[in-house]
């Protein structure tokens, strides 16, 4: 009998994009196809089991080998400092990490002082570039930050920046590029090989990191 592959999807839009994906690569499950609120899912062939996470819990659940494999994004992949294996860029959910705050913002002396959901990127950042800061740690409504005068600038995801236009922000500068990249516990890399490599073909041949 073959042994399951134990895969971590994000809740969400995304999460929905990849299990959308996998079925047009014949590996879906009628569960998802029909809205099913289970957590855990069997593919229609029995040899692939998904299970539902947050999106910043993905990293861990492969970490610590709860899953096989799991799609997660850049950004929280160099955030959580993951020890796994990038198997493949999806080319799905492209956006940026960026400063962002009102013009000048950078120029100002002294440390600077940055609201942000991702401390770790942003100290990488920032230290890159020699620049002292003061790291504010927010969890929603980052904006509001450098409107309320609590932080000078912000480092965040930025989609298409109408959040920030429309409250007269703007992008200072792109820390990196992120899209959803698919990962691998570095044991099931190695003991169950075959599987996870026919499972990153199978994505690839399919999505914009595979073209």
């Amino acid at each position: 009998m073959t042994e399951t592959l134990d895969i971590a999807l994000p809740k969400g839009r995304l999460g929905e994009k990849v299990a959308r994906l996998l079925g047009e690569a014949g590996m879906g499950a009628a569960e998802v196809r029909e809205g099913s609120r289970a957590l855990v899912l069997e593919s229609d062939d029995g040899s692939l089991r998904f299970f539902w996470v947050k999106p910043a819990d993905v990293p861990i659940y492969v970490e610590r080998g709860a899953a096989d494999a799991g799609v997660a994004g850049k950004d929280v992949l160099l955030e959580h400092g993951a020890d796994v294996y990038e198997l493949l860029d999806l080319g799905l959910g492209r956006c940026r990490m960026c400063v962002a705050g009102f013009p000048g913002a950078l120029e100002r002396p002294g440390a600077l002082r940055v609201a942000t959901k991702y401390p770790d990127i942003a100290t990488r950042h920032f230290r890159s570039r020699g620049r002292a800061i003061d790291i504010i740690k927010l969890n929603g409504s980052i904006e509001l930050a450098p409107i309320l005068g609590l932080a000078d600038v912000i480092v965040d995801i930025v989609e298409t920046g109408a959040t920030l236009r429309e409250n007269k922000l703007e992008v200072l500068e792109e820390v990196l590029p992120v899209s959803a990249r698919l990962i691998c516990n570095k044991a099931a890399f190695r003991f169950k090989h075959g599987r996870v490599e026919a499972l990153a073909a199978a994505l690839a041949g399919i999505t914009e990191g595979g073209k």
